[in-house]
């Protein structure tokens, strides 16, 4: 088999396991257009067609299943073997593509590069600190973080520490100034800092729990940012009442700089986690990545 017999036929097998151009495309790293010309060139050198193809569906012709059918196993013998000569090297190597919103990069990747890259040298971390949702795989990265109620049926996740919960906070001269809320509806009197999230039409509403109940509140105030931790030089200053996670926020309160509020009803809620595809042969790189963060979680 010629080595374009080959990348042809990865490429239409990618395709089923994907039913989608555009996933399978950012899996091989190449242009839907790209990938599209060499399913079309597959089926010209074969005679055959092999997937039915309109703007809203994807579907395998009788000889697509027939050829899918007996290459698959064949492919996945193929990429095992690749696997096991990499896994026979002393370190896993390669470049990661990394998809992390900045709370779960702040608290679960900043505090441990050192210690990564000691460990594993030869892994390039390629970092997207991003806040905007993103389909991993259609955006061609190997790993990300999502929390738990954000996570997708189809993708492999790993839990990163415990439950998470999001504080107000204040500096202590706000309260000297203005006084504390005691209910989530007093902020509609306060002076709060927002927070947009990257792709949003408006401010994120801050979210609230009592008897096991959610709600949000759209609150108002001098100040909209993109970034949170921006939010937070700001409470510090006196600005305005802030938002943001616990665990970040930690610091600042036990060095009396800003001051907790309404913690009764801040709710607890599913943690990070880090996801990536389900594959049969998972990379080295990747494996070593996640037990990695897993394991300092």
């Amino acid at each position: 088999m010629r080595g374009s017999d080959y990348s042809e036929l990865r490429a239409f097998a990618a395709v089923v396991a994907h039913g989608n151009f555009a996933r399978a495309a950012a899996e091989l790293r190449i242009s839907a257009s790209t990938l599209s010309q060499t399913i079309r060139a597959l089926e010209a050198r074969l005679g055959v067609r092999l997937l039915n193809r309109t703007t809203r569906s994807l579907s395998l012709t009788e000889a697509g299943q027939r050829l899918h059918g007996r290459f698959k196993p064949a492919m996945a013998e193929m990429e095992a073997a690749v696997e096991d000569a990499i896994g026979l090297r002393d370190r896993p190597a390669g470049t990661l593509r990394v998809h992390m919103p900045s709370v779960a990069a702040a608290t679960y990747l900043e505090p441990v590069l050192g210690r990564f890259h000691e460990a594993y040298p030869d892994i390039v971390l390629d970092v997207t600190i991003d806040d905007t949702v993103t389909d991993i795989v259609a955006a061609g990265y190997d790993i990300g973080a999502r929390l738990g109620e954000f996570l997708e049926a189809d993708m492999v996740a790993v839990r990163l520490g415990g439950e998470q919960r999001q504080l107000a906070v204040a500096s202590p001269d706000y309260i000297s100034r203005r006084g504390r809320p005691e209910t989530p509806a007093d902020l509609l009197q306060h002076r709060c800092i927002n927070w947009r999230r990257p792709g949003s039409a408006g401010p994120y509403a801050w979210e609230f729990a009592r008897d096991g109940q959610w709600f949000s509140v759209a609150v108002n105030g001098p100040l909209i940012v993109s970034r949170r931790d921006m939010a937070i030089a700001a409470a510090v200053q006196g600005v305005g009442i802030a938002f943001w996670a616990e665990a970040l926020l930690r610091p600042f309160i036990e060095a009396g700089r800003l001051v907790p509020l309404l913690e009764e009803w801040s709710g607890t809620f599913p943690g990070w986690h880090l996801c990536y595809p389900r594959q049969r042969h998972m990379p080295a790189g990747l494996r070593a990545f996640a037990d990695f963060l897993r394991r300092a979680g």
